[in-house]
């Protein structure tokens, strides 16, 4: 059940990454897209925290 919490843990980090470039592909094309995939892709940074820290917590 760890490792299966950790997989999902860097999942977030995977979501990020691919939404970065998603990012990075259409700022010149459509700014309010990439502004929103910029906003998923913090929020997704900020749940891979959240996570690591819960567990952490958890395992304490």
């Amino acid at each position: 059940m760890k490792i299966i919490r950790r997989i999902f843990e860097y999942a977030y980090l995977l979501i990020a990454l691919v939404l970065f470039e998603g990012v990075y592909a259409t700022w010149n094309e459509d700014r309010n897209n990439a502004y929103m995939l910029l906003a998923f892709a913090f929020a997704a940074i900020g749940m891979y925290v959240f996570k690591k820290i819960m567990r952490n917590r958890a395992s304490k």
